[in-house]
């Protein structure tokens, strides 16, 4: 049997996507660990149960001795950036998605389509940008955290329906997948490394940096490694057609993204 050069490209994207993802993903549960640890000590030098600074750490036979600046400085070291995993994952991701929903025969059902193919590419496209302007919007504006979550919740249950009304049921979990990975993106490509980039040229210019836009930068991040468990569930869930399959889908949907929020929680605690 021959393989085709379009078997061969999905390949290598399927590959690169989910590398990428892993490298992603461990990155940023890796600083969620780190910070929670800076936490724990910052509470204990409260209390004055010790005056420990630094986080201790032993991996693949090395021993790493890890300091949080509060206040960043400049330094004489080289400054490392975790950026391009993001890019990879989204990038090989959403050309995955075109090629084999947009491009192939993945968005036609074998019951009757609710709309047409074109109809479902615009709709999928709306939802994918528009699901970023609305949660960008929200999060700037939106003055109570437990208000933005409700809210947040409240979208993504609305947009499970949307979904799966008229985009076969395979196809509905990646949309919502995508349109949470595109977010994941988007806010480390525009609200976090442009915040981290204006506090480090403020560094060099001699001025303080602002530490308030980095808190924003951080809570978007928190955001990620809450939307990241959902969304990693959402991608595989081709494999387990009870899911997508079923008459109750989005409320399955739902449901699974509320699962996956406890989970961040859990190991966000952990």
């Amino acid at each position: 049997m021959e393989t085709s050069f379009k078997e061969i490209f999905e390949i290598i994207l399927r590959w690169a996507h989910v590398f990428a993802g892993i490298m992603w993903v461990g990155a940023t549960y890796y600083f969620t660990w780190l910070d929670g640890r800076f936490v724990e000590l910052e509470k204990k030098n409260e209390n004055g149960e010790n005056a420990e600074k630094y986080v201790w750490m032993v991996h693949s036979g090395g021993f790493y001795l890890v300091e949080k600046q509060k206040c960043p400085q400049m330094m004489g070291q080289t400054l490392h950036w975790f950026k391009w995993e993001a890019a990879l994952t989204w990038i090989t991701g959403i050309l995955l998605f075109v090629q084999l929903y947009y491009h192939g025969a993945y968005m036609i059902s074998y019951d009757e389509n609710a709309i047409s193919h074109t109809a479902m590419v615009w709709l999928s496209l709306g939802m994918i940008i528009g699901g970023w302007v609305v949660y960008d919007l929200l999060w700037k504006f939106c003055p109570c955290q437990k208000t933005g979550v409700i809210v947040s919740y409240l979208l993504i249950v609305t947009s499970s329906w949307v979904a799966c009304k008229y985009l076969p049921g395979r196809g509905a979990y990646l949309q919502l997948g995508a349109m949470m990975g595109t977010i994941m993106a988007a806010n480390v490509w525009m609200r976090i490394l442009p915040a981290q980039r204006r506090m480090v040229n403020a560094l060099k210019a001699g001025q303080e940096p602002d530490l308030a836009e980095g808190e924003r930068a951080k809570n978007r991040s928190k955001h990620n490694s809450f939307i990241v468990v959902p969304v990693v569930f959402l991608m595989i869930s081709n494999h387990y057609p009870s899911t997508y399959g079923s008459h109750y889908n989005w409320i399955i949907m739902s449901v699974v993204v509320v699962l996956g929020w406890i989970a961040a929680k859990v190991i966000r605690g952990a």
